[in-house]
């Protein structure tokens, strides 16, 4: 059983440090990746959808939870998530019959990390308080 589990492991480790949506540093994400994210986010339903995810934490709702509480049909929700998740904004699990979807807070940060980057850098004056970068994460693998 062990060995099992130390295969798996190292199976999904090997999938989520190759994946195309993992950046392992905000200077990674590239300004397409950023308009893709960000003209995401632009539309209503989408930034609703988005917001209640990140209230909600990495638990997350099914689309029905999604879709009652935002009143959005289902076939439109579908069409958002999809987006949203093409824009790697989010991220589905499946839990017996159930899908979840959350928000992928990583990306988050890193977008806003990458839109903060080099604020008041080519200021003639130093920058106040308000305007500081923000930290990007550092990330650490799991063994």
């Amino acid at each position: 059983m062990d060995s099992t589990k130390q295969l798996l492991q190292i199976y999904y480790v090997r999938w989520y440090l190759t994946s195309a949506r993992y950046f392992y540093k905000y200077r990674s994400m590239k300004s397409p990746d950023v308009v893709k994210a960000l003209s995401a986010l632009a539309q209503e339903s989408r930034l609703a959808v988005f917001r209640l995810l990140v209230k909600r934490g990495p638990a997350g709702f099914t689309p029905g939870v999604i879709a009652q509480k935002l009143d959005i049909p289902a076939p439109t929700l579908s069409f958002h998530l999809k987006e949203l998740q093409n824009a790697g904004l989010l991220a589905m699990r499946r839990e017996s019959r159930f899908l979840y979807y959350s928000a992928r807070f990583d990306r988050m940060k890193d977008l806003m990390a990458f839109m903060s980057d080099q604020c008041c850098s080519q200021a003639d004056e130093e920058c106040d308080a308000d305007c500081k970068p923000v930290a990007a994460q550092s990330r650490r693998r799991s063994a």
